[in-house]
């Protein structure tokens, strides 16, 4: 401990006075400066360099779980428990979730579409299921409305719209980017909650016109998540939205819509 303290402070006097302050021996001191670093405090700086540039990567948004899982992914082998010990004496942390607010209100005389999806959130390939949600995010000229299509082989988004309105219009917009942009053939199945814009005559008929399996769950279907998710009837739009609020929209005031936009596209087209 002593000899640390004399490292860090022989800017400001010779090491000898230290020694004599202190009662140590200078070489005892010369051979603590000499000595090279462990293997363990090799590994310990290693690791503070990877999560660093990880949560860098991440834009200063992952916790531990993501950061472990992707040193996983990468061959390190690392534990949990000290990557989080790591984190918090670099005083890095993740940013939590907040609390989720209904945007989609169901019809309940619509003669609905099964749930054909069934608990089966994973796609063989692309194109062959995707699912669909709306969000609400506050701006300073108002609330704005985000609707995502997303392809559950990749968890991408295939498609998305922003707009002032909850009217069909928006999830539309989102619908014809991902049919412009992915061109899917027969045997796509669509997933979504029975929301009134989702179950309205120009939805479902651009569904059916186009050989769509139409696929609908009901509010609060608990085994519509695979992950025991608490909002439930489409875990992995939800688990989208609340990764885009958490990382992204929940990190600062957004003055203008445009500048909602614009923050939209970053993310959704570059960063995610």
């Amino acid at each position: 401990m002593k000899f640390s303290f004399i490292h860090a402070e022989k800017g400001h006097l010779p090491v000898a006075a230290w020694c004599r302050i202190l009662g140590v021996m200078r070489q005892g001191y010369y051979a603590f400066a000499n000595r090279k670093p462990s293997k363990r405090d090799r590994e310990a700086a290693e690791l503070e360099t990877l999560v660093v540039k990880a949560h860098e990567a991440s834009r200063h948004t992952c916790g531990c779980p993501r950061i472990y899982q992707e040193f996983k992914n990468q061959g390190f082998a690392f534990g949990k428990r000290r990557i989080e010990r790591t984190m918090h004496s670099l005083g890095i942390f993740g940013r939590k979730p907040r609390k989720y607010r209904i945007t989609t209100v169901a019809d309940r005389a619509f003669k609905h579409s099964g749930n054909i999806l069934s608990r089966d959130f994973h796609a063989a390939a692309p194109n062959q299921r995707w699912v669909t949600d709306i969000t609400y995010i506050q701006t300073g000229e108002g609330w704005c409305y985000l609707a995502t299509i997303l392809d559950l082989f990749s968890r991408a988004v295939v498609g998305w719209a922003l707009s002032t309105s909850l009217e069909t219009t928006l999830p539309l917009a989102a619908l014809d980017m991902a049919l412009l942009l992915r061109l899917p053939s027969q045997g796509l199945l669509h997933h979504s909650y029975r929301g009134c814009q989702y179950i309205s005559e120009a939805y479902q008929a651009i569904l059916k016109g186009r050989g769509i399996t139409i696929s609908m769950s009901r509010k609060g279907n608990c085994w519509d998540d695979p992950w025991k998710y608490p909002k439930g009837y489409n875990a992995v739009a939800e688990s989208f939205f609340s990764t885009l609020k958490t990382e992204l929209i929940d990190r600062k005031p957004w003055a203008t819509r445009e500048q909602l936009r614009v923050a939209l596209f970053d993310y959704i087209e570059v960063f995610y």
